[in-house]
């Protein structure tokens, strides 16, 4: 049964009304999520650049040529988990853990529209259920292919963590890698749209890396919900390596006393790409702290983005929270905006913020040309030695390099100089 509104629709959203269809084996609880996702983004429609939140982000090509569902492909998933770890796919779970699903799903938030979209479509994803005191000492990998041209795949990643539960989560969002060495923006033309939700309980620890590496004509817009108990500890950390328009939204919620977030990232765009990482870390308790530090490179006429803001509310005394943004520019067509905020309500607090956009360090380049190392050589070397700090900040030393392989696989690509 397809939807019926009786309410003012955006033009754009009528294409998903149009395509969606309920599915009759599926629980009530789920269909009324999926009614009223629907609802709420026919509502909202796509974001304009208008809203502060998308200024930098050009939606228009998406709204203009509407990418219906597909099924997508499902996540690869390991095999062998210890006890008291709980991993299956999304339709899985749907049958047999739907708590986890209706309490970290169902708040959406008013102003979301591509998380309402999801809550409409989602087909795949998984969800992941460590038990209170279990530690998994292996990182768990989860990879995610893109498996539809001319379409959209809305994806969903559900995470709860136990008290004291500790796990690292690594994710890959890929399209093509002979399309992605093309170049070429009409190949892999598809929108992956991810919701992630993720609850960690007192004590709790989560590591979550996650790369992207789509096609050039994908459309990638990833978004983040944490809520952190007293004393839980994440630290995530984004890659952007690939697709013709990506963004990486994380909010994070400090709900508990003396809770930590670690958030780090790092972009890469060139010819016309775009990429933006956007944060909100909302401190509601005593103790917390917040660090992040988002490194972003743009070659060509590609342009990058940071939007960062840290909330500390009234009651959330000795916060201790930091974000910095630096950026490099190659090239006079290139360009990257960074907009750092704070919000602070509360008085006993250490709050600091930067940001910096400039140009390769010419001494450097110099220096490393009188050592007999040819120009786009140095360039590289100097690129490469910038963006390895935030990557270098991840423990698993396997992921480490491999992460590390990728990007100098990227620069290396990274042609538009000038």
């Amino acid at each position: 049964m397809s939807a019926v509104v009786d309410f003012p629709v955006k033009p754009e959203a009528r294409p998903y009304l149009d395509a969606f269809a309920e599915i009759a084996s599926e629980p009530d609880w789920l269909r009324n999520a999926r009614r009223a996702g629907l609802s709420r983004f026919a509502e909202l429609g796509f974001p304009s650049r208008r809203s502060e939140n998308w200024r930098y982000l050009n939606l228009r090509p998406l709204e203009k040529q509407p990418l219906l569902p597909a099924s997508g492909h499902k996540p690869t998933l390991p095999l062998d988990l210890p006890a008291g770890v709980y991993l299956r796919p999304i339709r899985t779970a749907i049958a047999e853990r739907p708590e986890l699903l209706r309490a970290l799903g169902d708040d959406l938030g008013a102003d979301h529209p591509f998380a309402s979209l999801n809550a409409a479509f989602f087909a795949n994803g998984f969800v992941l259920d460590v038990a209170p005191g279990i530690v998994v000492e292996t990182p768990i990998e989860i990879v995610r292919s893109a498996g539809a041209a001319s379409a959209s795949l809305h994806t969903r990643g559900v995470i709860n963590m136990g008290a004291g539960a500790r796990a690292t989560v690594f994710e890959t969002y890929y399209g093509d890698e002979e399309a992605q060495a093309a170049s070429y923006l009409d190949i892999g033309k598809y929108w992956r749209n991810d919701f992630a939700a993720w609850r960690l309980g007192e004590g709790a620890s989560l590591t979550r890396i996650a790369l992207v590496e789509e096609e050039p004509g994908a459309v990638h817009l990833g978004e983040v919900r944490a809520t952190l108990g007293a004393g839980a500890k994440l630290n995530a950390f984004a890659l952007l390596l690939g697709g013709g328009t990506v963004r990486h939204e994380a909010n994070v919620i400090i709900a508990g006393d003396n809770a930590e977030c670690r958030y780090d990232g790092a972009f890469v765009v060139s010819g016309s790409e775009e990429a933006n990482i956007v944060t909100a870390v909302d401190h509601q308790a005593v103790g917390g702290t917040t660090s992040e530090l988002i490194k972003g490179v743009a070659a060509g006429r590609g342009h990058g983005a940071f939007q960062g803001k840290i909330i500390v509310r009234e009651g959330a005394q000795q916060t201790d929270a930091r974000q910095t943004s630096r950026n490099l520019i190659l090239g006079r067509r290139a360009s990257i905006d960074t907009k750092p905020e704070l919000e602070i309500l509360a008085d006993d607090v250490k709050c600091a913020h930067g940001a910096s956009v400039g140009d390769l360090d010419e001494a450097a380049l110099f220096y490393l040309r009188a050592r007999g190392i040819p120009t786009d050589e140095a360039r590289r070397l100097l690129v490469e030695g910038f963006l390895r700090e935030p990557v270098e900040g991840i423990a698993d030393p396997a992921i480490r390099e491999h992460l590390l392989g990728r990007l100098s696989a990227r620069l290396a690509r990274l042609e538009e100089w000038a």
